[in-house]
């Protein structure tokens, strides 16, 4: 039957601390060309409401890696545009035997209700301002190949964070996993309640990212702000952009790490975002692996180790 990756929330350490160790299991195999497990009597739809490259393309690489085959949908080119409801196109790719979904919609909650009608895997590819799971866990990825391990680690994520389903699920998996977790932004753009996530929440940039290990920058979400909530993007990026010189208070060795796409001059400088302790290409690797575990724990009950010898028919 499988069973859903919706967000980081639900689930356990143990859980988190398979999939990454997956992860790097799966990049080890594709690196030095060994073989992966074949998936191959299995199609995902890719069904994806919103503009995405990265999470699209390394989902696809990633079911490509497995012999699995996809259905590519778009709202403008599905029933969807012509009215038809959430609830019954998830029913409609159940009922033409799709064996699971990748989906990413504009709506929070949108990849819960799909896992209620579909009757197989479901993953989530970002929902609305809920969460992003397989964004994180790249995160995780790459922050434990350069850091070692995220216990103990100081990570503050900069930027919109009300706006960020990247933020949300970053923040519960590093809490999770022992890491000290800062948000850091205008007022405007830290959620209205942030005691429901856990971390701190620091509305200046120097103090937000002292001694910091980690350096997370978000991209503005313009097309999800209200009037009124920024002044101006130039008056931002002078308070809350990650550059050479905001960098001397975080720690000499500080990853600097952004989810993309990156709006250079605003989050980030050219040098925080090309440096030597930039972290951005390794997220976009890493992806690719995160998602390639996330599909084979979803598809499959393994709970230890890849069985690459028997292919996954059921």
């Amino acid at each position: 039957m499988g069973k859903d990756l919706l967000g980081i929330r639900h689930l356990d350490k143990s859980q988190i601390e398979h999939l990454l160790s997956l992860s790097a299991d799966f990049k080890l195999r594709i690196i030095e060309d060994k073989p992966v497990p074949k998936l191959n009597k299995k199609v995902v739809g890719m069904l994806f409401f919103e503009n995405s490259t990265r999470t699209r393309v390394s989902f696809e690489m990633a079911a490509h890696y497995l012999s699995m085959k996809t259905a590519n949908f778009t709202s403008s080119s599905s029933s969807m545009s012509k009215g038809e409801s959430l609830k019954d196109t998830i029913l409609t790719l159940r009922y033409e035997r799709l064996n699971g979904l990748v989906m990413r919609h504009r709506m929070s909650g949108a990849s819960t209700l799909a896992a209620r009608h579909f009757g197989g895997p479901v993953l989530n590819a970002g929902d609305g301002q809920h969460e992003h799971p397989t964004q994180a866990l790249g995160d995780a990825l790459t922050i434990i190949e350069r850091k070692g391990d995220l216990s103990g680690l100081i990570v503050a994520i900069v930027g919109d964070v009300e706006h960020s389903r990247v933020a949300r699920s970053n923040a519960w998996l590093l809490s999770k996993m022992g890491a000290e977790v800062r948000f850091v932004g205008p007022k405007t753009l830290i959620p209205s309640h942030p005691a429901m996530l856990p971390g701190a929440v620091f509305y200046d940039l120097a103090t937000g990212i002292a001694n910091a290990d980690v350096v997370m920058t978000l991209r503005l979400q313009k097309e999800r702000m209200s009037e009124g909530m920024l002044s101006s993007i130039g008056e931002y990026a002078s308070m809350y952009q990650v550059n050479r010189d905001t960098l001397r208070y975080a720690d000499p060795d500080c990853l600097v790490m952004h989810p993309g796409p990156l709006n250079r001059g605003i989050e980030v400088d050219d040098i925080a975002a090309d440096g030597e302790r930039s972290a951005i290409t390794s997220q976009i690797e890493n992806g690719v692996f995160v998602r390639m575990a996330s599909l084979y724990w979803t598809f499959t009950n393994e709970e230890t180790e890849v069985d690459t010898t028997t292919e996954q028919a059921n």
